[in-house]
């Protein structure tokens, strides 16, 4: 599947502690589950969470679900011994927290061999370095870790995120010009539905490809917000029969609801379609 389309509405966080939820997680409706052994495992647990969440990867079936496994990072006691305990594993990337340069992916590429890898961007050297990191030839995704970097800013919670609005920018950027799959970062407020949507139109007006969630209750509207909606499917249906049926009267331009349509716009219309594709089997499972 092109990584493009490949759905990441919806990442949903995991301890990789709670044997529990590690079970209920292979039934919730999530494109990509990020098995935590960083900040939702208690220090005394981090050992036991790591050999857990490796026995139960080796068993479990989460069927199309992204597996995602976020270390400890190597500054820390257990972050090269969680990367070796998944070498080899059925794992679709590894999650490096706190990424702040090249030479942090660089450390955990060599430590483990042919498993992509996404960078947690959430420091404010990590801001400035996006477009360092990004092109780095392992790296397939970023993770807006907007908590982190929040406190390392100093800045205060606002509705229209505005202290984020650089750091998003920067990171979407980057991840745009290198082909890479970017998710923002979780709202804190389980509880707030409207709160959940707002910040999530936002993330998705933004280009962001989905948004890390703390809590199976915000699936739903995480996945109804980045998914393409029925208009824009049928919009993008129509510009392409309308852009081939000026090609084939040898126009290099159509007009679909009193507005040009290019091949720019067909090249967006045809990632659309890709990707309510791409949805349609994920949640045929």
């Amino acid at each position: 599947m092109d990584q493009r389309a490949r759905p990441f509405r919806s990442v949903l966080y995991i301890p990789g502690s709670k044997e529990r939820a590690l079970e209920k997680a292979q039934t919730l409706p999530t494109d990509a589950i990020i098995f935590d052994l960083e900040d939702a495992v208690a220090v005394e647990e981090k050992v036991n969470a790591r050999a857990l969440l490796a026995q139960v990867l080796a068993a479990a079936d989460y069927g199309r679900r992204a597996r995602i496994v976020r270390i400890n990072g190597f500054d820390t006691e257990w972050g090269r011994d969680d990367v070796a305990a998944f070498v080899g594993a059925d794992i679709d990337a590894i999650l490096i927290p706190k990424v702040s340069s090249y030479a942090d992916l660089e450390a955990v590429a060599q430590a483990i061999p042919d498993v992509p890898l996404w960078a947690m961007m959430e420091t404010a050297l990590g801001m400035l370095n996006a477009a360092e990191i990004a092109r780095h030839p392992r790296l397939a995704g970023m993770v807006m870790g907007t908590n982190d970097l929040a406190k390392e800013l100093g800045s205060r919670f606002r509705p229209d995120r505005l202290a984020m609005q650089a750091g998003l920018g920067l990171c979407l950027l980057a991840a745009r010009a290198h082909g890479l799959t970017i998710v923002d970062g979780v709202f804190n407020a389980f509880k707030d539905d409207a709160g959940l949507k707002v910040e999530c139109d936002q993330g998705r007006d933004m280009g962001f490809d989905g948004k890390t969630l703390i809590h199976p209750a915000q699936l739903d509207i995480a996945n109804a917000a980045f998914a393409p909606s029925e208009a824009e499917i049928d919009l993008a249906r129509r510009q392409i029969a309308a852009f081939d049926a000026a090609q084939a009267e040898g126009l290099g331009v159509a007009v679909v609801d009193g507005k040009i349509v290019e091949n720019l716009h067909i090249v967006t219309a045809r990632q659309t379609l890709a990707k309510a594709e791409a949805i349609a089997a994920m949640t045929a499972i």
